[in-house]
């Protein structure tokens, strides 16, 4: 790097020159027809979205809502409300940063922060989609295992094969694995509504969960459960893998097409965070209405949910269904996982190495410890090893969330997209609050 160059990095606020992009290989590939109408536009920015939504209803998802609802019925649906908020504002600002200063969250950190900084944000970085991985990996495993008898252990190595799904998909462009994601995510859709007809919840409960109430905050257990719903919603890795695959769309340069791109890429993710909501909340509505209303307020085991589905509701459809539904969250969580993961070693590290073998390296470094522990644990434990990985996620959060505002509210390094006062302020109160829960939980578990 030249003197010049140096001088002009750290008069736009940033210590030092941006790299190359993280995912080069499908940086600004997806073309914006400038010519088409406002409709085509926007279409042309549907997709990320959905890939970070999956990330709001993998396995962790599951399990946490899953207990959540069998042992305190609809009032942790409150809590899933709260999470998808705080997650829709702070994406919102994961596309700020990645077209106002044209980084992802990882080279952001990298290129203002100093390097032992940086090095220890992206081993908590690390940390974090280890945590994903066990639980994506221990879903996909048991689902695996519930709709073809495969045993656990031979499904946890079967999870690394879907790292060749992407290379395959990605050879064709990166709409494909859009499209293949969200095509789970209907199959994900169409599988719980079935289920929440046969369940024939109490919609009052339901509408009456949604109040927030001060007995989550009291009760140690309870927060528990909420502070893993919480990391299960707002997950770190989805903070890095938002604002880089945002990057995928060759939305120009002058000002006018930045702020078309980052109206629609909010809408975007916006929508398909609304979506996530519905999925989640089907989640423990089913856990609450099924488990929670037979007494079986236990239930933590995703393998012990899908055996007493079918005699509590009277079909041998719904156990089916939640298999399907099951496996389908974890290809697809797996997937963009193993995304995010990539982004987090390019950003932070600035390495250099062929598409097929970053790929394949981020997902050995997650996978290596998550197959470890899930095999250690076996089957008996993998309930409480999947809301254990959130709660691992929740502590994490902080890490990924202060510098995303710090970065976003910063006009030096976001010139005109910076990010307005009372959006940096709702979210500086996001990461005060998770920071408080996080604070509190530790006090309960230590004194309590």
């Amino acid at each position: 790097m030249t003197d010049d160059s140096l001088v002009l990095e750290r008069s736009s606020g940033w210590r030092r020159q941006h790299g190359e992009p993280s995912l080069a290989e499908v940086f600004r590939t997806i073309h914006i027809n400038r010519s088409g109408g406002l409709w085509r536009r926007a279409l042309a920015f549907v997709g990320p979205g959905y890939l970070v939504a999956v990330g709001y209803m993998d396995p962790g998802n599951w399990a946490t809502s899953i207990a959540g609802g069998a042992q305190f019925g609809y009032t942790l649906l409150t809590v899933a409300m709260l999470s998808n908020i705080m997650a829709i504002i702070l994406q919102s600002l994961c596309a700020r940063l990645a077209i106002g200063s044209g980084r992802d969250l990882a080279q952001a950190c990298r290129d203002a922060f100093p390097k032992p900084v940086t090095w220890i944000l992206w081993l908590f970085a690390e940390i974090a989609i280890v945590a994903t991985d066990i639980a994506e990996v221990v879903g996909t495993a048991i689902g695996l295992n519930l709709l073809f008898g495969i045993p656990l252990e031979l499904g946890v190595v079967i999870t690394a094969l879907d790292v060749f799904v992407i290379l395959a998909l990605q050879r064709l462009g990166f709409r494909w694995i859009e499209a293949f994601v969200i095509s789970l995510l209907g199959v994900i859709f169409v599988s719980f509504f079935f289920q929440i007809a046969l369940a024939d919840p109490d919609w009052r409960g339901v509408i009456l969960g949604f109040a927030p109430t001060v007995e989550i905050v009291r009760n140690p257990a309870m927060l528990y459960l909420a502070l893993g719903i919480i990391g299960a919603t707002v997950m770190p890795h989805n903070l890095y893998l938002h604002s880089g695959i945002v990057q995928t769309r060759n939305y120009g340069h002058t000002l006018p097409e930045k702020r078309e791109a980052l109206k629609f890429a909010t809408i975007d993710s916006t929508v398909a965070l609304m979506f996530a909501l519905l999925v989640n909340a089907s989640i423990l509505i089913l856990a609450a209405a099924t488990f929670n209303r037979a007494g079986r307020t236990g239930v933590a085991q995703l393998s012990d949910a899908h055996a007493m589905l079918a005699p509590l509701l009277g079909s041998l459809l719904a156990p089916k269904l939640f298999a399907i539904s099951l496996l389908a969250c974890g290809l697809n969580s797996t997937i963009t996982a193993t995304l995010a993961g990539q982004i987090v070693m390019e950003g932070f590290l600035d390495i250099k190495l062929p598409a097929w073998a970053r790929r394949l390296i981020t997902r050995l470094i997650a996978i290596v410890p998550a197959a470890g522990v899930t095999i250690y644990f076996g089957a008996e434990g993998t309930g409480l090893l999947l809301v254990l990985s959130q709660v691992v996620l929740a502590f994490q959060l902080p890490f990924a969330i202060l510098p995303l505002v710090m970065f976003t509210s910063d006009r030096a390094k976001m010139g005109a997209l910076v990010a307005p006062g009372w959006l940096t302020a709702v979210s500086a109160a996001v990461g005060a609050l998770i920071i408080g829960l996080n604070v509190k939980l530790i006090y309960d578990l230590l004194f309590g």
